[in-house]
């Protein structure tokens, strides 16, 4: 005897919930949590008793931690520039142009990914300091760059090889060169997939906290997620957690921003190619 419709569809509903109770909440009590002070915040409510914005006007009123922000933009904004501008380009050879070893540089792209920050991070540490970037945003850039590159080469190039080849076939007949052919075909192809790739290089870009840990080691210098982490109270057993919270709000409003405007762009870039006319 099969179950009723209207189980499957109650338990369906119930999931879903299920699913984004467990995903929300946590950012809903970090909110909780910012609006409060005192020792209001070590009590365990769900709804807001009283709200009170001393904890942002605290973490926005301090020069560094604006700073700081402004830190976590440039790097995540260059490492997604570069990232996409690069993998681009080798998509379109990887995809379209027939060379000894193509599958073995792909899966070499790819494996470079797969190694944790930790295995690297020392290896990575001399060279940066060989190269004179310590404590310099661009250390940053470059040692994100190596987890970034590989996958926007990656999935763009899967999405390049979807395209039909009569587009750009017709366009050689009309004597547009490569260049051309990617920034006036492909790129518009591409759109929603560059999109859904340069957002989540952001949001590895915008959140990384090790390498940012090692190779920075002045407030100023400092992204976002490190200055969190410092943050530090009048003693060691005064743990500021209104200003934390606060502060991680803060830091999660541009992600969950961006997430809202690309949002039809992001579904069209995941969907793609998954169902073949």
């Amino acid at each position: 005897m099969s179950m009723p419709h209207w189980v499957k569809n109650a338990g369906f509903v119930l999931l879903i919930v299920v699913i984004v109770i467990q995903a929300v909440f946590p950012f809903y009590y970090a909110i909780l949590t910012s609006l409060e002070t005192g020792q209001a915040i070590f009590d365990v409510n769900y709804l807001p008793h009283k709200i009170d914005f001393s904890n942002y006007s605290s973490m926005l009123g301090d020069g560094s931690f604006g700073r700081q922000i402004l830190n976590s933009v440039f790097v995540a904004s260059v490492v997604v520039a570069i990232s996409l501008f690069l993998a681009v380009t080798a998509s379109y050879a990887l995809a379209r142009i027939r060379f000894r070893g193509r599958g073995l540089l792909l899966l070499t792209i790819l494996s470079v990914s797969m190694f944790p920050q930790i295995a690297v991070l020392a290896g990575l540490f001399e060279l940066i300091r060989a190269m004179g970037l310590f404590n310099s945003l661009w250390a940053l850039v470059f040692s994100y760059m190596i987890f970034t590159l590989p996958f926007t080469v990656w999935v763009l190039t899967t999405f390049m090889r979807k395209l039909p080849v009569e587009i750009e076939e017709a366009a050689i007949m009309d004597g547009a060169s490569s260049f051309t052919i990617v920034r006036r075909i492909f790129l518009p192809l591409l759109w929603p997939a560059i999109v859904t790739t340069g957002l989540l290089a952001f949001i590895h870009a915008w959140n990384e906290f090790l390498f940012a840990l090692t190779f920075l080691s002045t407030d100023s210098q400092r992204t976002v997620p490190v200055a969190i982490a410092l943050i530090s109270g009048r003693s060691e057993f005064e743990i500021p957690w209104g200003n934390i919270m606060a502060a991680s709000v803060i830091v999660t409003l541009p992600l969950v921003a961006l997430v809202l405007i690309f949002q039809r762009k992001i579904v069209s870039g995941l969907t793609a190619g998954a169902v073949k006319g």
